[in-house]
């Protein structure tokens, strides 16, 4: 699952990517500095997996992972090819999510693309363009579905609908996510690839000693929390550069470091963690002395789906599911003691699993 990292050029995306990743991209003050994508692994933090591998004495800890990918900046004009445009439309439909950097700092220092700073400015913009290429998309698709709809096809029929419910979302200037579709109609339009179908978080980048908007009672940063309240947006506040110099820090210097920089929490956790959120992933765990391990599922998932991610054998011939909430393991102190008192218990084909439980499978 990936997310993609987006923005206009020189927003600080690159530089939020080195603090996410630690790897080593291009991150200098002009636009398109970034042009072939570049993708890292990223940890999933989660104390969760750190107290059961502590209680279970665990040889290995592996975490939940997520992929971010760094793109182009894009400009005004890319549903057109203007800049990266199709490079940058091409790279983003190929990702899960869209994380969306704006700049919420005033700084004479780094060159802004429109020339000065205006979030919510920015973020109409990469929004138009994405908007654009879904119309695009939608457009010539129902100028090619009218052969089956004439032939009474029920599927191009249902097809057509939602079709031309997109339409108007997006000629009315809104993400095709906020269309109301029903679950056949989601299924039919899945194949489109729509780039605002995709879930969509917003990025709000400061800067130390920068003027932040954030910060000061400034009309800019009222209309950008307007729209986000307003739309139910997830977002997250990051400082980028902080981030990436505390990237390499051992974690013993960390705290006293953002003491004297003035940024207490990880923006980045933060990041990681919503981004997970927004993909509809949740975590369980399988513990024992060799290896604690975090495994990433869908929401809603099935005690078989979950097995299955663990190898295929393990879902074709799931019988059970011994499973023990996290928190319940922990207070026990361990599998026995959890069987003892009542709390492991045994779930069958039809158990979705909760974030945070603790599985054993059986399997013929």
């Amino acid at each position: 699952m990936k997310i993609g990292i987006v923005g206009l050029p020189n927003v600080g995306k690159s530089t939020l990517f080195n603090a996410l990743t630690r790897k080593a991209v291009a991150a200098e003050n002009f636009p398109f500095c970034t042009i072939e994508p570049s993708v890292g692994t990223v940890v999933v933090p989660d104390k969760r997996l750190d107290k059961l591998a502590k209680m279970a004495n665990t040889q290995k800890e592996v975490p939940a992972i997520v992929e971010f990918v760094d793109i182009a900046g894009l400009v005004q004009g890319a549903s057109e090819g203007e800049g990266l445009g199709n490079q940058f439309l091409a790279n983003i439909r190929e990702c899960d999510a869209i994380a969306e950097v704006v700049r919420v700092f005033d700084d004479e220092d780094v060159v802004h693309v429109s020339g000065d700073v205006n979030p919510k400015r920015d973020i109409d913009v990469i929004n138009l363009e994405l908007v654009l290429a879904d119309m695009q998309t939608v457009s010539k698709r129902l100028g090619g579905i009218e052969k089956d709809v004439k032939k009474g096809d029920k599927d191009a029929i249902v097809l057509k609908g939602a079709l031309e419910k997109l339409r108007n979302t997006l000629e009315a200037g809104k993400l095709a996510n906020t269309t109301e579709l029903d679950t056949k109609e989601q299924e039919l339009v899945k194949g489109l690839h729509l780039l605002t179908m995709k879930p969509f978080m917003y990025i709000l980048n400061s800067k130390n000693e920068a003027l932040n908007l954030d910060n000061q009672d400034d009309g800019r940063y009222r209309e950008l929390k307007e729209f986000l309240d307003s739309a139910g947006a997830t977002y997250v506040h990051v400082d980028a550069g902080v981030e990436a110099e505390l990237a390499d820090v051992g974690e013993g210097d960390k705290e006293e470091f953002r003491r004297e920089l003035g940024v207490l929490e990880s923006g980045v956790d933060e990041l990681i963690k919503k981004g997970y959120e927004l993909l509809d992933l949740i975590s369980y765990f399988t513990v024992g002395e060799k290896e604690t391990r975090a495994w990433t599922i869908k929401r809603g998932s099935t005690a078989p789906e979950a097995a299955g991610v663990i190898h295929t054998d393990f879902q074709n011939k799931f019988i059970r599911a011994q499973v023990v909430g996290w928190q319940e393991l922990l207070s026990a102190g361990s599998k026995a003691a959890a069987k003892e008192s009542g709390v492991l218990r045994t779930e069958g084909k039809e158990y979705i699993v909760q974030d945070g439980d603790v599985m054993e499978f059986l399997h013929s």
